[in-house]
């Protein structure tokens, strides 16, 4: 590889905060490697597409991309430049060679637990060894391999240390595309966060497909993730810690206690529950019950009164009838969910519930509506519940109009307000005053932490 020339690097990035952090990941990697970032793949050597899927017809978009890419690639000859495609993420795990068979414009194909060969499989290319797929699971630690973090404008930070879900259930890909459970050890993951403090990060969310079953190697025993918590808070400059996302089977009484004597672990907690009804639970094969699951929520609001609840529902799972979806509405009610995020069922192949029998398409967009709404109702009665408290707030940037500037709040509200630029990588304290749709408006009360 050519380090005397810089060369441009693009990544599109589609669904989770993991693949947020792994698209950063890359980016680390290949500025190692001579590649600078652009905003847009018209001005890159290299276009890597870091795939989600999740979403419907996952795949199909992809190729629907690549024709797009395929467009540009064309333009770029006609000028004498050339420009690299890549697949990276879920879609790559799944879909593997055929991505490249079905367009034979993509040089590289690289599944979530080999990004880290990047910078070699760029090496084969440019040694005419021809398209490079690896969609293995490598033996080396990536994380082990991948270059230091790099400093970052923003006071927040994905920080990766649990991947993979041995869980299976019947609608979720993730076990064939991300693999089995597997938890960092401690010492990196202290690593990295230290990094992250020095350059200037105050707030950390822990990541991992079933983060809450985090058991790292730590000191030659094992570690929780209340455990990891507890020792990230001793960090110089962290005050802020959050996780997603996490498995209500996997919310343990060392970690339910953490939230009530940890004041780092923010108050706002994502912990799907898929559906209300327990039958659907059962064919989803989540193992736990509604009813268990509206315990887990009391004990975790005794440990910590303040919590907000964040969920995610599907609905129109196969086999789900009238009956089961009001359960559903009565969970929502019973919760009263700050957020959520709400899905009609699509088959995802390979899973088991692909093949049942389908409930009406009418008929799940029918409910997605009524679910929404419903949603949307307890939403706005928390945003309304937080007017007339001060609540602090770190900022982040800059807002739209001028001296405004825009953060988060221990609920992971976007909060507008008026305040200097050195304000930035604050945490001070908020008087909220109004709620819009999807964010907090308020008054600096005070001018600094």
């Amino acid at each position: 590889m050519n380090a005397i020339t810089p060369k441009k690097l693009f990544i599109r990035t589609y669904g989770c905060q993991m693949n947020v952090y792994d698209s950063e990941r890359m980016s680390e990697s290949l500025t190692d490697a001579g590649y600078t970032a652009v905003d847009t793949p018209d001005e890159a050597d290299l276009v890597l597409l870091n795939t989600c899927h999740i979403r419907e017809k996952a795949a199909e978009k992809v190729y629907s991309e690549l024709g797009r890419m395929r467009k540009l690639a064309e333009e770029k000859a006609t000028r004498g430049e050339t420009m690299r495609v890549g697949v990276t993420g879920c879609v790559a795990q799944a879909e593997g060679e055929e991505i490249v068979r079905r367009q034979p414009l993509v040089d590289l194909v690289v599944g979530p637990q080999a990004y880290h060969r990047l910078p070699a499989m760029l090496d084969a290319l440019d040694a005419g060894q021809g398209a490079q797929v690896e969609t293995d699971f490598p033996a080396e630690d990536k994380f082990a391999a991948l270059p230091k973090r790099a400093r970052r404008a923003s006071p927040s930070a994905f920080l990766s240390v649990q991947e993979g879900c041995d869980k299976f259930c019947a609608f979720c890909v993730v076990p064939y595309t991300r693999g089995a459970e597997f938890s960092r050890p401690v010492a990196q993951v202290m690593t990295e966060a230290r990094r992250l403090a020095e350059s200037g990060v105050r707030e950390v969310t822990l990541l991992g497909q079933n983060v809450n079953a985090y058991h790292g190697e730590d000191d030659g025993g094992t570690a929780t993730l209340a455990s990891l918590a507890r020792q990230i808070a001793q960090i110089d400059g962290i005050e802020r810690i959050r996780y997603t996302t996490s498995h209500p089977n996997d919310m343990d009484d060392d970690l339910i206690a953490a939230h009530g004597d940890l004041p780092e672990l923010m108050p706002y907690l994502h912990l799907p529950v898929q559906s209300g009804s327990d039958r659907i639970l059962k064919a989803m094969n989540r193992k736990h019950t509604a009813d268990s699951y509206l315990k887990l929520i009391d004990r975790i609001r005794a440990a910590r009164p303040d919590m907000a609840m964040s969920g995610d529902f599907i609905v129109g799972f196969p086999g789900e009838t009238d009956a089961d979806f009001e359960d559903t509405l009565a969970l929502i009610d019973a919760v009263g969910y700050a957020q959520a995020f709400s899905f009609k069922y699509s088959p995802r192949p390979g899973t088991p519930a692909a093949s049942s029998e389908q409930v009406p398409e009418p008929v799940k967009e029918e409910r997605l509506v009524r679910l929404n709404d419903l949603l949307r109702v307890h939403q706005i009665r928390f945003q309304d519940s937080c007017v007339g408290r001060v609540l602090p707030v770190m900022f982040e940037k800059t807002g739209r109009e001028p001296g405004q500037l825009t953060g988060r709040s221990p609920y992971l509200q976007p909060v507008h307000v008026y305040a200097p630029d050195n304000m930035i990588r604050q945490i001070v304290p908020v008087r909220i005053d109004a709620t819009f749709p999807n964010s907090l408006s308020g008054t600096l009360i005070e001018e600094t932490a």
